[in-house]
């Protein structure tokens, strides 16, 4: 167990993500340590939400849906394409992808349940903000000097960036809410996972 949780920490190295530095609107992801104590980065647990977990999400993303359908919104392109998946990133960069994934999640939500289905979203923005504390929890005190992101890692991050300021609110709202499962199911656990998301 202790080795399993460790690895869910070890997997994550320096690495300071720029997103939404210039607007300050997107929480901006700490750089994450390669060695940590088990006290502070608990990654490894969250390999499967609970149930209860889930079915709030359920709840969730059914009334956000409804909501959606409501919206007269025409959407050209898609934020979260198809072959977006963390498993084709490296290991190191796979924590960094999912803090900003998690804080324009976040950024979207909570301007919903601003204005409606606050009651239903109350719980998913609770476990999202906790999961994202706990990636914040595997960062290093001190900044040191990071790798700047390359390739397909500052392709997604800058595609998230960019995302508030290019795609219209309903647009953003509706990529958010299709890609609410992938990120719970798949990219979460493949991070927790360490180095046997493969």
């Amino acid at each position: 167990m202790k080795l399993d949780m460790a690895g869910g920490c070890t997997l994550a190295l320096v690495l300071m993500a720029v997103v939404m530095t210039r607007t300050g609107a997107v929480p901006v992801p700490r750089p994450l340590r390669a060695h940590v104590d088990a006290r502070g980065c608990h990654m490894a647990q969250f390999k499967s939400l609970s149930p209860k977990e889930l079915q709030a999400f359920r709840r969730a993303k059914d009334a956000l849906e409804e909501s959606l359908l409501l919206k007269d919104s025409s959407c050209s392109s898609r934020l979260f394409p198809r072959p977006w998946s963390l498993r084709q990133l490296q290991e190191w960069e796979r924590p960094v992808a999912l803090q900003a994934e998690l804080a324009l999640t976040l950024k979207v939500l909570r301007a919903v349940a601003d204005t409606a289905l606050g009651d239903v979203l109350d719980q998913p923005l609770h476990t999202l903000h906790h999961l994202w504390s706990q990636l914040q929890a595997c960062g290093p005190a001190q900044p040191t000097a990071v790798p700047r992101p390359r390739g397909r890692l500052q392709h997604w991050l800058h595609r998230l960036q960019e995302a508030p300021k290019k795609e219209p609110p309903g647009c953003l709202e509706a990529s958010v809410t299709f890609n609410l499962f992938r990120l719970l199911t798949r990219d979460l656990k493949c991070v927790a996972s360490g180095h046997l998301c493969a």
